[in-house]
């Protein structure tokens, strides 16, 4: 499974959408970016869950760090 995951606030609420397809997962990722990507504190991360139920990030970005 992987997970993009949208914040606007570290530690605020998320906006998060699961795929099975890690292709599909990327290209939401990147959309994310396309949309959101200018918001100054947005931070848009693409994790895959591992077997013990864990998530661990695949990539992150954020306005000031790409």
């Amino acid at each position: 499974m992987y997970r993009v995951t949208l914040r606007f606030a570290p530690g605020g609420p998320a906006v998060t959408g699961d795929w099975s397809d890690l292709t599909t997962a990327e290209r939401k990722w990147r959309a994310d970016i396309g949309t959101h990507g200018s918001h100054p504190t947005a931070a848009i991360t693409l994790a895959e869950q591992l077997p013990d139920g864990d998530w661990r990030p695949l990539a992150q970005w954020t306005r000031h760090g790409g």
